[in-house]
């Protein structure tokens, strides 16, 4: 048993690959069959279709998101400092430092956005988790006053993925060597735009 999850690991893995490189509609077992060099029917061991392939390669991408991402930014100190591992994290998940190809949740939102079914119902349910994490981290920068009170963190968390897409776009698909720096300084001027101004001290006359 032990060896046969290390084997489907490993299939997985190289599955997650080939969907940021095709799509998850792009994945078959053929497809996956043929880039192992293993035949269709072993994959079958492993895999009754292919949406049960395309849901494990989509938990898989869930588990690496949180172990890689959201674990580490969690074990820095509350308020700004895990907001920022969080940021950092993220940039380096959609940068594809983790996963070569980058950040399919993005790749995939395109893909199946208008596709109903349990693979887009999963997808959603990560992102609506993914966002919700934000929110909380910001929320928890707000309690211990490094932002600003009346701040609206799902908003906050809506920006920071709208920067990450940016990100996205621009290093991609633009090529563009400053996107990495353009991100963080969209990163820098939402944190200074939110950021808690410390409250001067009164003077009482003597």
């Amino acid at each position: 048993m032990k060896t046969t999850g290390k084997a489907h690991k490993k299939i997985v893995d190289r599955a997650l690959v080939l969907a940021n490189q095709v799509g998850l509609e792009g994945l078959s077992l053929g497809v996956l069959a043929s880039d192992l060099k293993r035949s269709k029917s072993g994959l079958f061991a492993h895999f009754k279709s292919k949406e049960e392939l395309q849901l494990d390669v989509l938990r898989e991408a869930m588990d690496r998101f949180v172990t890689l991402v959201v674990k580490p930014a969690l074990e820095q100190p509350r308020g700004e400092p895990r907001l920022r591992a969080l940021f950092a994290g993220f940039l380096d998940w959609v940068g594809g430092r983790y996963v070569k190809g980058g950040c399919i949740f993005m790749a995939l939102s395109s893909e199946y956005g208008d596709r109903p079914g349990p693979v887009r119902d999963l997808l959603v349910e990560s992102q609506r988790t993914w966002i919700n994490t934000i929110a909380r981290v910001v929320q928890t920068a707000i309690d211990e006053k490094h932002l600003v009170a009346d701040l609206d963190p799902m908003q906050f968390a809506y920006e920071i993925v709208g920067i990450g897409m940016a990100f996205k776009h621009a290093h991609k698909l633009m090529n563009d060597p400053k996107a990495e720096t353009r991100a963080r300084t969209a990163f820098e001027n939402l944190l200074a735009r939110n950021q808690s101004k410390p409250q001067p001290r009164s003077h009482k006359s003597a």
